[in-house]
């Protein structure tokens, strides 16, 4: 059974907060990524157990270490974490460095990986370049948790935690389809970001009185069901104005969205395949749509969320 004590308001409210506030993600572009240990010797006093996606961690000897030190026990075959705008859902046991004591045992939501920085930078750290189901093993100093987070650990600065990490899930960063081509005369343009991150151009011209939808990225990733939640990157422009409307880009959080979802653009989400983005144009007054002005959706499917699985 997890134990779930009040330092979880850290490990998974404070983060959440803190990918809400932000502006975008720190580091959007993905970078080819070579994931080696940084010291198998932590795994001389820090032994990792339990089912994976419930792990535990214990001691065979108190832990002091200058810089993060991680090992991986198993390796995991699926997508890398190859920059920390990626979402990433894990599991995780936190055990005191220097008396072993059992601090946490705790699976946060999904969120970014730049989420856990500020608070956690050991985290990420021992995270990067891994894959979806790996197990990590590390030891992480006081010195690399920011000092709300040691507080609330009960770290002193001269102590380190020890840490077993399951990555059970890992996202896209955005969109990384092919491009397609489309010859649908009136529809905006878009143009992106390095990171990925849209702008949209809205041509001079009549928008659309009809719901129109192109496929600008295919994406060779599993294809999203009618029963299915997807994981999404969106910005939605004005027509009229020219001016975004909402864009979880902004926000600095993706969301997860279901076909019967409020928003306008989620029914077409059914049958497009993950890495795929959308350009979605939901006319004025269709039901979803906001004023009296013909929206325009550029949407980034990043992932399907497993059931438990919540913003």
């Amino acid at each position: 059974m997890l134990r779930i004590p009040a330092v979880i308001a850290v490990l998974g409210l404070s983060a959440l907060t803190l990918a809400a506030c932000a502006s975008s993600p720190s580091s959007a572009a993905s970078t080819s990524c070579e994931r080696t240990d940084s010291d198998a010797s932590v795994l001389d006093f820090a032994q990792a157990s339990g089912d994976f996606g419930k792990p535990a961690v214990t001691l065979k000897a108190p832990v002091y270490v200058d810089s993060t030190t991680y090992t991986d026990t198993e390796v995991g075959t699926g997508r890398q974490i190859t920059s920390d705008a990626q979402d990433v859902v894990f599991s995780i046991a936190i055990a005191n460095g220097a008396t072993g004591q059992s601090l946490v045992q705790a699976a946060p939501p999904v969120q970014p990986l730049s989420s856990w920085n500020s608070s956690y930078q050991g985290l990420v750290t021992a995270m990067m370049c891994a894959t979806e189901g790996t197990r990590v093993v590390a030891a992480i100093p006081a010195s690399e948790l920011s000092a709300a987070g040691a507080q609330d650990l009960g770290v002193t600065d001269d102590q380190s935690i020890a840490v077993t990490i399951d990555i059970t899930k890992v996202y896209l960063a955005a969109a990384d389809g092919t491009p397609q081509y489309n010859d649908r005369r009136g529809m905006p343009s878009v143009v992106l970001a390095p990171g990925g991150r849209p702008g949209v151009i809205v041509p001079d011209a009549a928008a659309p009185t009809e719901l129109a939808v192109e496929v600008l990225k295919k994406g060779d990733g599993e294809t999203i069901g009618q029963g299915d939640t997807a994981r999404v990157q969106y910005t939605g422009v004005n027509w009229s104005t020219r001016k975004v409307t909402d864009s979880t880009w902004e926000n600095g959080a993706s969301v997860a969205v279901a076909p019967g979802s409020k928003l306008a653009f989620a029914p077409q989400l059914v049958g497009a395949t993950v890495g795929s983005q959308l350009l979605v144009v939901v006319p004025a007054g269709a039901s979803g749509a906001g004023g009296d002005a013909a929206t325009v959706y550029v949407v980034d499917v990043l992932g399907i969320d497993d059931p438990a699985a919540t913003n």
